[in-house]
This record gives structure tokens, C-alpha cells and sequence, in this order.
């Protein structure tokens, strides 16, 4: 299989690293408004859209390492087993014994709708920083990605800006997922950090109207043109459950069709989407392929309770694009 277009470089030139929050999920088994009296509850599940993201990655069979921090108990422990078993170089993870790993409480609410409480910011997780053995893994790598929620984490910034620079230098190439609420860039710095990922992203991973929202400008075409001029090579549309679409610089569309599965716990999908189009763009596939597992890649998931429970190898993704129906 041959990539069409050489936007991202290849797994060969060094691992695919992504910065953030690593955390453990922890859901109610009952739906209800939230967290207001005594509840049955199930995990702690790894989680944090960038393990998750990086998880799928290494799953699909790519070179994959993680930035983050953990607590020094069982928590931190469960995902630094995780991402050991599933092949994610975790040298860069950093343990932090004053502060416990960071947690997501969510319940499912009557409307389908999610209510979360969070424990990042006074949390292992808000607490990474430039180390010896984040400089060996960025020096080595060959791809960075970006979730637009490392514009929450000040200590986060800082390891962006510099590992892009390290890395764009050695010839390697760096993806977006916007990932983000809007509140959480409502402040001018803010903004022009969005802005500088964008311009620097190969290419952009977002969902919904965040297409808009990171071209600053309305209407889908209208966008897709803005953030081609600005220098992105490729853009991945994520569309939930009425499927994906590719667009490339030269006028090429792919529109996928969803997959037709029985939807148990959405966290994650769009996370496990990224990690499979990135690892399979990287090993050299084609648009449409690598399309057609990051399809498949998200539709799995939320086919499993847990945000990154269903992230599956290659093997489980051509079982499940063989056996699973589309809706048209």
C-alpha cells in the first residue's frame, strides 16, 4: 500500500508522541442528573484523550510514545500498565508522589447528554514539565500530535512549543484535533496559541463546528479553503454518526459511511478515530484507508464501556469492517 501524499512523515522517521492529561474514568452505572447521593459505579478505565489517542495509535501497530504524569498510586499505576501492554513508550511519563492521579467521574444523564466531574488541575496531570527523558523522546521523534485541551494546561504549553520546533527540524510532521470547549480559549493568549497550532498542523482531525471555529470563518467550504491557504495538507472531518470525510489541498474528497453498531459509551470514539488515521497514514496507507480504520477505529469503540477499552489492533479493525453493516 502506497500513501497518496507524503503530508505526514513516516513511522520509520521516529515515533508519534502526544502531550497531556493522563486519568482514570470512573462512570455510573445508572443515568441520572449527576453525582447527588450514593451511586453504583464501575472502572477506574485509563483515560485522557491524549492516552487514549496514543493508545489506539501503538494498537494500530505504529511507533508511539506519551508525555504526561501520573500520581504514584494505583491509578498511575493502571495506565502505566496499559500503555506498557499495548506497546506505548511511557519512558516520558512522569510519576509524581505529592499529588494523586488525575480522575473523571461521568454519568449518563436521561437526554444522552454526559456530566463529568474532574480532578486535573490540582492533579498529577497539570504537573508535567520538561525533563531529561521528555528531551530523549521528542529528540527521537518523528510525528507530533496535538489535543486543543493542552490549552487548559499552562504546564503543557511550554513542551508543545518546543517539541514542534525539535521536531519539524528533524523532518517530522505534526497533527491537530481542536478537541476543545470555547471556553477554554477565551482569552487573547489563548487564541493566538490555537492560531500558531493551527498554522503549524500538516494536518487537522476536528468534529463538528470546530472546522469553522479553527478557519474562523463560517460554512464548511468556506473553511475547508481558509485553512488550506493558512498551510494545512489534509483535513479529517470527523461527522459522529453520520460518518467522516477526507479533504485534500488538490480538491480530493472521501466521504465515509458510518458504521451501524449499537452505541454503549461514546468517550473516546473521536480520540480512537485520530490514533488509527494518524498510525495508518504514517505507515503508509492511503487516504481511504487510513479512513476506513479510523472509522471503524471510533465506531468500535463505543461498543465497550470504557474511553479506550475498544481500541483495537489491526487485525480486530478488519474483523470489524467485515462484520459490521453500514448505515447509509
Amino acid at each position: 500500500m502506497t500513501m497518496d501524499a507524503a503530508i505526514l512523515a513516516p513511522d520509520s522517521l521516529g515515533p508519534t508522541v502526544c502531550v497531556g492529561e493522563i486519568l482514570v474514568e470512573i462512570m455510573a452505572t445508572t443515568q441520572g442528573p449527576g453525582f447527588l447521593g450514593p451511586l453504583d459505579l464501575v472502572g477506574p478505565f485509563p483515560s485522557g484523550a491524549p492516552a487514549i489517542f496514543i493508545d489506539q495509535c501503538a494498537r494500530l501497530g505504529a511507533s508511539a510514545g506519551i508525555i504526561g504524569a501520573v500520581g504514584d498510586d494505583d491509578f498511575g499505576r493502571l495506565n502505566q500498565g496499559r500503555m506498557k501492554q499495548d506497546g506505548v513508550d511511557s519512558s516520558a511519563i512522569l510519576v509524581d508522589a505529592g499529588y494523586p492521579t488525575g480522575t473523571a467521574f461521568v454519568r449518563y444523564q436521561d437526554d444522552g447528554s454526559r456530566h463529568f466531574v474532574y480532578n486535573i488541575a490540582q492533579s498529577a496531570a497539570a504537573r508535567i514539565r520538561w525533563t531529561d527523558s521528555v528531551s530523549a523522546l521528542i529528540r527521537r521523534a518523528g510525528h507530533l500530535h496535538v489535543m486543543g485541551t493542552v490549552l487548559a494546561m499552562p504546564a503543557a504549553w511550554d513542551i508543545i512549543e518546543r517539541a514542534m520546533t525539535i521536531i519539524k527540524a528533524r523532518g517530522g510532521s505534526m497533527s491537530l484535533d481542536p478537541n476543545l470547549r470555547r471556553e477554554l480559549v477565551a482569552n487573547d493568549q489563548m487564541e493566538a496559541r490555537f492560531a500558531q497550532l493551527v498554522d503549524a498542523a500538516d494536518l487537522l482531525l476536528p468534529s463538528g463546528d470546530e472546522l469553522e471555529y479553527a478557519a474562523g470563518t463560517a460554512g464548511e467550504h468556506a473553511a475547508l479553503g481558509s485553512l488550506f491557504e493558512r498551510g494545512v495538507g489534509e483535513i479529517v472531518l470527523k461527522r459522529g454518526s453520520s460518518g467522516a470525510s477526507f479533504f485534500a489541498r488538490d480538491g480530493r474528497r472521501i466521504d465515509e459511511l458510518p458504521f451501524d453498531v449499537t452505541q454503549v459509551d461514546p468517550t473516546g470514539a473521536g480520540d480512537c478515530f485520530g490514533g488509527a488515521y494518524v498510525a495508518s497514514r504514517r505507515l503508509g496507507m492511503s487516504a481511504a484507508l487510513a479512513l476506513s480504520y479510523a472509522n471503524a477505529a471510533g465506531a468500535r469503540n463505543v461498543t465497550f464501556r470504557g474511553p479506550m477499552e475498544g481500541a483495537g489492533t489491526r487485525a480486530e479493525l478488519d474483523d470489524f469492517i467485515h462484520n459490521t453493516s453500514r448505515r447509509s
